[in-house]
């Protein structure tokens, strides 16, 4: 499945404009490019992401590829919290990832947008919707509108859905599981119908992908997506 979700934008779940604990989302200060990989473990983001930043950089242009949480010195020791640590309270969890993605675009996002590169990264503040709201249970809107004021509103130009089921995942997982990644199926198809509404609210800003295609053709589409925003 290669698609553009087809609900009308008026469904999207953003916070109130205006509102001083909602900034407006997709308030941009500059010129680049910013792509959100997201989607259940498994689901091959880290595969994408450099095939991306090998067909950018081919093209001219100047990628950045990150990750949340970990795309900042400071990321790097709150992952290990929370991916590889003791067990942590789902709304602590909430908390450690919004806190990683504030200081991760004001050192690492934003910088980059203001140069005008490209920004590539591996999960961004849908994750948190889709896991901690939808897998943990917690109100989505009120995780939404936690990260969107971490990152005072700065939204993806694109968001692709690398959309995988929960077995699929563990499939292509192995062995090794970090401390979500060993959460039970039902948690992660929770977390698959979390992101597949997200989908459907916001079909503007999403691309979402069948997973299980092969990595070449899953980038295919994603290359035709991403070249209509372009300069």
């Amino acid at each position: 499945m290669i698609s553009g979700a087809q609900t009308s934008a008026a469904t999207s779940p953003a916070g109130t404009p205006g509102a001083r604990t909602r900034p407006e989302p997709g308030r941009r200060t500059s010129g680049g490019i910013f792509v959100a990989l997201e989607g259940g473990d498994g689901g091959g983001k880290s595969t994408q992401a450099a095939l991306l930043r090998d067909w950018l950089g081919g093209l001219g242009h100047t990628v950045v590829l990150t990750r949340e949480p970990g795309g900042s010195p400071l990321g790097v020791q709150v992952r290990e919290l929370l991916l590889h640590g003791d067990h942590v309270a789902p709304r602590a969890e909430a908390l450690l990832y919004a806190a990683d993605r504030a200081h991760h675009v004001a050192t690492v996002v934003r910088p980059a947008l203001e140069r005008g590169e490209v920004v590539v990264t591996d999960r961004y503040l849908d994750s948190s919707v889709a896991y901690q709201g939808a897998g943990r249970a917690l109100a989505a809107q009120e995780i939404r509108d936690l990260s969107l004021w971490a990152v005072e509103g700065l939204l993806p130009d694109l968001t692709v859905l690398l959309d995988v089921s929960a077995a699929t995942g563990r499939e292509r997982r192995g062995d090794v599981h970090d401390r979500l990644e060993s959460e039970p199926d039902d948690f992660h198809e929770r977390v698959r119908a979390g992101f597949l509404a997200l989908a459907a609210a916001e079909p503007q800003r999403y691309l979402v992908v069948d997973a299980s295609l092969p990595p070449e053709q899953v980038h295919a589409a994603v290359r035709e997506r991403l070249a209509e925003l372009l300069p």
